[in-house]
């Protein structure tokens, strides 16, 4: 069963492909694409963009840049993101909106809980950009924050491997990959699949995540159409 609404949340690494930096607009399209597959069961989807693949924060080499000035450059690089995705959904022929928590009047919307539940009504896909709009807030938190706003069935979390791992796979063959796991043994392990903030909003108000990997092609479209990929967390 097609759930009815989802937000999807996409690292600005997905957005890199292989080059693992900027926009690859082969992996951009690639994600429009699968987008388009779920839109036209009528799902109607939100989108939470990251801009790591643009900016990773204000330190190297031992120097560093004030916190709160890093954390509004990053939530600049996730409109630029919500940008191209917007463009890249636009041309494969999805109708598609960029609400910005930063106010740029040139190139998006404000974003506006009622805008965009209107939007999302419309059949038209909704992109949400520059996080929360505050810093110290990641993306992840500004996912679970907007999924919730907008009444969404399910959190879906694009990542780099196939679930949540009691460690790293990579690093560690004997990892167990859990199908089902609570928030509160998310938290209490500390495992890296989202911020605390995010795990604690989501627990809060009973909002389900599913945290798939976004690198095997098909694995976006059947995610959002409901299918039960990697781990599932409630």
């Amino acid at each position: 069963m097609n759930p009815k609404r989802v937000v999807l949340k996409l690292s600005g690494e997905s957005l890199a492909g292989l080059t693992h930096w900027g926009i690859n607009l082969k992996a951009l399209f690639q994600i429009a694409k699968e987008l388009k597959i779920a839109h036209q069961r009528r799902i109607q989807i939100g989108v939470v963009v990251g801009g790591g693949n643009i900016w990773r924060g204000g330190r190297d080499q031992g120097l560093q840049l004030d916190r709160i000035i890093a954390d509004n450059m990053g939530m600049l690089a996730t409109i630029i993101n919500a940008l191209a995705l917007q463009d890249a959904c636009e041309q494969v022929g999805i109708h598609t909106r960029v609400l910005s928590a930063v106010e740029v009047a040139k190139v998006s919307e404000p974003f506006i809980r009622r805008r965009a539940v209107r939007h999302l009504e419309k059949g038209r896909l909704v992109i949400f950009a520059a996080g929360t709009g505050n810093p110290y807030f990641s993306t992840d938190t500004a996912a679970a924050l907007r999924a919730i706003e907008i009444g969404a069935e399910m959190l879906l979390k694009a990542t780099q491997v196939d679930g949540v791992y009691s460690d790293d796979p990579k690093k560690n063959p004997k990892a167990k990959r859990y199908h089902v796991l609570s928030f509160q043994s998310a938290i209490q392990q500390k495992l890296k699949i989202m911020d605390t903030s995010a795990l604690a909003l989501c627990q809060e108000n009973n909002l389900p995540v599913r945290v798939f990997n976004m690198h095997q092609t098909g694995n976006i479209h059947k995610a959002l159409c409901g299918e039960k990929l990697g781990t599932l967390l409630e």
